[in-house]
């Protein structure tokens, strides 16, 4: 498949995509809302790999939205209608929150995603950044929040999640100033995991990360990516009492984890078994 925003490969388990317009510094034009979720869920609906890495070619990752969004006539704002307005603005709603859904696929993907900025994470991309399970950074990376700049509030995921990465202080501040946080700010506040000072030593320790992960059990890790997204969400209480029914469903010793015992006793590395595909309607109970 040919996609206008990404190049897409997958090798030794770890699906790699890349935003490959960096001529435009892959800004978010109309066909990337409908190939990033394309993409993911084909990948994990049909189990197709362990580890997702997301990187992006040229001076910046992505310098968000692009105008074509704005100036196409599908904005709301711009559009003149004798419809009512409350209808009007009920499918407003639905808009955006169909297009938080190209973000929400990666939370809900049953394997890790990676992503390793370079340049500006600008705009959407910071919604983008933050749906990753663990972000990496180059030096002279920034972020920015670039929607008060344009006069609107950021609504494709940025504060429900920065807000639970970042001290709030320092995501409001960013929100209602608009200014650059450098990749070392981001390090010290939480935000991304590491920096690097090149691209290419970045994509090396990220890629080799894939690969560790790559190694460990798909269901385990599976597990661990559903718990910790459900822990952030409730309280600790809920937390403990749906890892036991997880875990009452999920575990059995008698297959990963034996293997991880056997091949260490064996001195090799553990081979375990991939991820069913999803199968989907009744006919799959």
């Amino acid at each position: 498949m040919t996609y206008r925003c990404f190049d897409v490969s997958i090798n030794e388990h770890i699906a790699h995509l890349v935003l490959k317009r960096g001529g435009e510094f892959n800004t978010m034009v109309p066909e990337f809302w409908r190939e990033l979720p394309e993409i993911v869920k084909d990948i994990d609906e049909h189990a197709r790999a362990r580890v997702i890495v997301i990187s992006s070619t040229g001076k910046h990752f992505s310098a968000g939205m692009d105008l074509s969004v704005f100036t196409s006539g599908q904005s709301a704002g711009t559009v003149v209608s004798s419809e009512e307005r409350g209808r009007l603005r009920a499918n407003l709603r639905t808009s955006v929150l169909h297009i938080q859904e190209t973000f929400n696929v990666l939370e809900r993907a049953r394997m890790p995603v990676l992503i390793a900025i370079q340049g500006g994470c600008v705009g959407g991309a910071v919604d983008f950044a933050s749906a990753c399970d663990c972000r990496y950074a180059t030096e002279d990376a920034f972020f920015v929040i670039q929607e008060i700049n344009l006069g609107m509030t950021a609504d494709v995921g940025t504060f429900p999640r920065l807000c639970h990465l970042m001290p709030e202080g320092m995501v409001k501040e960013l929100a209602y100033a608009g200014r650059r946080m450098s990749a070392r700010k981001a390090l010290e506040m939480g935000l991304v995991n590491e920096i690097f000072p090149t691209q290419e030593a970045m994509m090396g320790h990220v890629m080799a990360l894939a690969k560790e992960i790559a190694e460990k059990s798909p269901l385990a890790v599976y597990g661990s990516k559903v718990m910790i997204n459900y822990a952030r969400d409730h309280s600790t209480a809920d937390g403990l009492d749906y890892i036991a029914t997880w875990q009452a469903g999920m575990f059995n010793p008698e297959t990963d984890m034996r293997e991880s015992f056997v091949s260490k006793s064996e001195k090799r590395k553990p081979e375990f078994a991939d991820l069913l595909p999803v199968r989907k309607g009744l006919g799959s109970i």
